[in-house]
């Protein structure tokens, strides 16, 4: 007796005992304990089949269109379609507990057929795994992949956003500095030729106020090395260029070159080779003029000599006057420095010519006729207008210099070095020095530009406008294309969302039929072990 207690009670335990399946290896369980069918696929096939025939016709009721509507049908739906037939098709029942409807009678025999060999634990094992192993995870997966595409594009819109901002800026910039507006970058960057007279005009007047600045340069050079000027007829060796325009102007290269004033100008045809036109005539105005000039002794110009000054009459900065340089022992007409300036002044007539620029009456020497680059400006020309730099950089050089030995120079020595110097090094001091400097620097400043540089381009080189052109444009297009790509950037990203917001409910769907899925199929199994409890183990639980 005590033997068969025993073993009825071990019998209860075992009873009570959870029977635990992981989730993958579901359908191997069953198929190993021989619930199912090693060919259970074969009855899924011909289950299939009538399930397509019997929702060809179904009742209006609205949980069995949702069962039917967007899902696996399995056994359990088909349990529960039978259970709703009940009610909607009562009024076909007989008196021997049976339907007459066929609607009935085909979900009937669909169940069944499911029950035949458990072909339905079979298959929705095989469903579960399926859902577990590949629905869920692909859904995951698609939603990732929406939320960093999303990520992608916010970043990218914000980095097209700040280069687009970029190469605007730049242009923008690079049009400040050019002066122009950059609505019509070839037509306004053709109108800044018109600028140049002003500008050179501008530099000429600037190079003129320079005067103290060369003379300190010379008087020093002077002082230092006697033998640098030994047996030189003129004194005008230190910066020769700076010198001439301070005293001509903005000159032809020939008057640079020989010292003589041209009698007749032929100016430089440059073709054209641009698609901007002229309003009128249909041609690029380089800003060059063929004008006529003879003698009137009414309107005259006034080529830096020392007589009265003219009304009319354009005045090339010097005055005349005397410089004293602090010798002593001497008036002030004996201590001028005669620079090589005539007292005497030159008239002459501008009349119009299509031939070139005539000049007649000059008090000074008289060349012939000239073309080519002896008929450019000193501006104009490459070469005297790299020589002008050097010249300025020269006596920038210097200053700077100067600057730094008179801000370091507090010894005896330095002060007994420059005891016998000339009144114009002795009166300097580093205020009036840096003020040369600054001025010197600011000429510099000018010539240097990116804006002189690109209009002595333009003025050489009419293809440079192309060039000049396209290289603006380019930085305008590919911010316009950033703009676009943002665009493009935030479409995908709306794209991507919408796609993600899709997929969201159908994963919790998925998620929900899995896990009553789960719990069906462990009844199911409970039910063949005396209502043992069903645990269905692994990742089947953290979906």
């Amino acid at each position: 007796m005590q033997k068969q207690d025993d073993s009825t009670g071990n019998t209860r335990e075992a009873e009570l005992l959870p029977i635990d399946i992981y989730y993958n290896k579901l359908l191997d369980w069953l198929l190993d304990r021989r619930h199912c069918d090693v060919k259970w696929q074969t009855g899924v096939l011909e289950v299939r089949e009538k399930i397509n025939a019997a929702i060809q016709d179904m009742p209006p009721v609205d949980e069995i269109t949702q069962l039917l509507s967007g899902t696996y049908i399995n056994y359990f739906h088909c349990i529960r379609i039978v259970e709703l037939l009940k009610i909607s098709e009562s009024a076909t029942k007989n008196i021997f507990g049976g339907y007459s409807s066929k609607r009935m009678k085909d979900w009937q025999e669909i169940v069944k057929l499911y029950e035949k060999n458990n072909i339905n634990l079979a298959e929705a094992a095989h469903l579960l795994i399926r859902n577990v192993n590949y629905e869920i995870p692909s859904l995951k997966r698609q939603i990732g992949k929406c939320q960093q595409t999303q990520r992608d594009c916010t970043r990218k819109e914000s980095e097209y956003s700040s280069n687009a901002a970029l190469f605007k800026e730049k242009y923008q910039s690079v049009c400040r500095q050019m002066g122009i507006k950059g609505d019509d970058v070839k037509t306004e960057l053709l109108s800044l030729l018109n600028e140049l007279p002003e500008l050179y005009k501008g530099i000429v007047s600037s190079i003129g106020s320079l005067k103290n600045a060369t003379h300190y340069y010379e008087a020093f050079v002077n002082f230092l090395v006697p033998s640098y000027n030994h047996e030189k007829e003129s004194s005008e060796v230190t910066t020769p260029l700076v010198r001439h325009i301070q005293k001509h102007g903005n000159s032809t290269v020939y008057q640079w070159r020989t010292g003589k004033i041209p009698s007749v100008i032929i100016p430089d045809k440059r073709p054209e080779t641009t698609n901007v036109e002229n309003e009128e005539s249909g041609d690029i105005d380089w800003g060059i003029e063929t004008v006529t000039t003879t003698d009137t002794g009414a309107d005259n110009i006034d080529w830096g000599g020392g007589g009265e000054e003219d009304t009319g009459g354009i005045d090339w900065g010097d005055s005349g006057e005397t410089i004293d340089w602090g010798e002593t022992g001497q008036d002030n007409q004996d201590s001028a420095i005669d620079w090589g300036d005539d007292t005497g002044t030159a008239d002459h007539e501008v009349t119009v010519d299509s031939g070139g620029i005539t000049l007649e009456g000059s008090g000074q020497d008289e060349g012939g006729v000239i073309s080519g680059e002896d008929a450019e400006t000193l501006m104009d020309t490459t070469q005297t207008r790299n020589l002008l730099i050097d010249e300025l950089l020269e006596l920038q050089g210097f200053l700077r210099q100067r600057l730094m030995e008179m801000k370091s120079d507090s010894d005896v020595l330095s002060a007994n070095q420059f005891q016998s110097a000339p009144q114009l090094i002795q009166m300097q001091s580093v205020e009036s020095v840096q003020s040369m400097e600054s001025a010197v620097t600011d000429v510099l400043s000018t010539l240097t530009s990116m804006k002189m540089h690109n209009l002595f381009l333009l003025k050489t080189s009419p293809r440079y406008l192309d060039r000049l052109a396209d290289s603006l444009q380019q930085k305008l297009k590919v911010s316009e294309k950033l703009v676009t790509s943002i665009k493009v950037m935030a479409d995908k990203r709306q794209a991507a969302t919408i796609e993600q917001r899709d997929l969201e409910p159908k994963l919790e769907i998925i998620r929900t039929k899995t896990r009553e899925l789960q719990e069906q199929i462990s009844q199911e199994i409970s039910k063949k072990y005396k209502n043992r409890p069903v645990n269905i183990m692994g990742e089947i639980n953290t979906i």
